[in-house]
């Protein structure tokens, strides 16, 4: 341990501007003669009892110093033993991958409406403080030179302790442990609130699980994240767009016990004389594409309860569960329409709606088309062109016998061409709307170029695209390709012969 005393002598004491003052000191070398067998002439013997004589009372003047450096030798020691377990200890990898290092949190996505797996088990790494420098290193954050002063050793490199900083917050890192990100390093409260998911819901940090991962909510569309509690802690979601918005986000209630959010409210269609210049749209659209529905079929909005009641009235038809939001009828009934848009009275809740009983009559296949009320007009449209779509098949030959996943396929695929075209002359109709020529119908037109609307648009092409269902999600599918590859003409004459979508 010769070589190490040496070291490390001298480095508790005082250091001035990086200069070392302090003198190796413990080591007392005598240079004694050699012996041969001579005999010492007596002046030599008595220079030697004076020598002895002074190195006795220079020994005795050196008592102190002595225990003092046999203090400082078991100070060297400990730090030697601090310098070999540093050698132990493995220094953090260069270059890390994602968000991984430190806190315990590693980097992955959330699955819609799924359990995600985010920021798995990291690394949490510790700085090994040396008291003071053992010879010339170089700070790696200001890129000079340490000298005999305290440093820190981490990340494959030395700092000063004040340059070794948070990338986060930019203060010194003086904690025992820290995360890293890549090649950064973070105080463990900084990458946390960096790094660490936040709930969109109640703002609060995404608690773990029992396995100590992170698991949320994600939806597919909206790109939210929430925590898992909140699918069953009764927070709201809309009925139109299905965000589940912060918690002091206000919301319509509407009297059927759905809630609305304020984007969706301010281009919901409530009543069903507002609904008629959206259903003329429709007609023209399908009138472009050579396809006229005949019969001046009566469209009606309804509340969730008349709708359902309906749908168990129908002696055939296939219906998209968990809610049905439109119905094409085909028998006889007596179903309660909306009459005026009700009012938004105090809680955020719809009064004074006005019903009133509507008796159909069957005067073809088609009795009445049935739409949910309180639905964005893009939303609304998308549902009203696909019923209209079984209004087509039933009021034409050749179309009656359909299996379920080819006629809500092919209504479907006319349901996104409709919002498809909606979307893209949205950014028109301004112009179109102002024109003193332009119809009734494109008059009463909101505009659909405006971001909001647009957005929820696009979610509800999304929705279509996106269906994971058998009859609806597939057969649009189907449907679709089919239309691409052949067109909507040969697609319908291949499906009135075979029944089934061309290849």
């Amino acid at each position: 341990m010769g070589w190490l005393s040496k070291i490390f002598k001298g480095s508790s004491h005082k250091i001035s501007e990086g200069h070392y003052h302090g003198r190796y000191e413990g080591d007392i070398v005598q240079n004694e003669p050699s012996c041969s067998g001579d005999v010492w002439s007596e002046t030599e013997n008595e220079d030697i009892d004076r020598a002895i004589a002074l190195s006795l009372l220079e020994e005795e003047q050196k008592g102190k110093r002595v225990i003092d450096n046999e203090f400082q030798l078991e100070e060297d020691e400990q730090l030697a033993r601090a310098l070999q377990e540093s050698l132990n200890i493995e220094s953090p990898p260069r270059h890390g991958h994602g968000h991984g290092h430190g806190y315990g949190y590693g980097n992955g996505n959330g699955n819609a409406y799924g359990n995600g797996n985010a920021y798995g088990n990291g690394n949490i790494y510790q700085p090994v403080p040396f008291p003071y420098s053992t010879g010339f290193r170089i700070c790696a954050g200001c890129n000079t030179e340490i000298g005999h002063g305290r440093f820190l050793s981490c990340m494959g490199a030395v700092w000063h302790p004040e340059c070794f900083r948070c990338h986060g917050c930019g203060y010194p890192i003086s904690d025992y442990e820290f995360s890293m990100n890549g090649n950064y390093p973070y105080h463990k409260s900084c990458y946390k609130e960096h790094y660490h998911p936040k709930c969109d819901v109640c703002k609060q940090f995404i608690p773990t699980n029992p396995a100590g991962l992170i698991e949320y909510r994600a939806h597919p569309f909206w790109v939210q994240k929430y925590c898992p509690s909140h699918e069953h802690d009764r927070t709201p979601r809309c009925c139109s767009c299905e965000r589940m918005e912060p918690r002091d986000t206000r919301y319509v209630m509407l009297n059927d016990g759905r809630k609305l959010c304020l984007e969706c409210l301010d281009s919901a269609i409530m009543d069903t004389n507002e609904c008629q210049p959206l259903y003329l749209d429709i007609r023209e659209f399908y009138e472009g594409l050579n396809m006229k529905v005949q019969q001046q079929v009566p469209l009606l909005l309804v509340e969730r309860q008349a709708l359902n009641e309906a749908m168990e009235g129908e002696k055939s038809g296939h219906h998209h569960m968990p809610e049905t939001r439109g119905l094409c009828l085909s028998e006889e009934q007596t179903v309660s329409t909306i009459l005026r848009r009700p009012k938004i009275g105090n809680g955020n809740r719809v009064t004074d709606m006005i019903t009133e009983p509507c008796k159909l009559t069957r005067r073809c296949d088609v009795t009445a088309v049935l739409i949910l009320y309180g639905l964005p007009r893009l939303l609304t449209g998308t549902i009203l062109a696909h019923e209209m779509m079984h209004a087509w098949l039933r009021l034409n030959e050749g179309y009656r016998t359909l299996a379920q996943d080819v006629e809500e396929g092919i209504c479907q695929v006319l349901a996104h061409m409709w919002l498809e075209a909606e979307l893209t002359s949205g950014s028109s109709s301004n112009v179109a709307s102002t024109s003193s020529s332009s119809s009734a119908s494109t008059s009463s037109k909101k505009d659909a170029g405006s971001q909001c609307e647009r957005k929820l648009g696009q979610f509800f092409k999304h929705q279509i695209e996106s269906d994971a269902s058998l009859v609806y999600g597939a057969g649009f599918r189907s449907g679709h390709q089919a239309v691409l590859k052949y067109g909507l003409p040969a697609t319908l004459k291949h499906i009135q012969l075979t029944g089934t979508f061309p290849y």
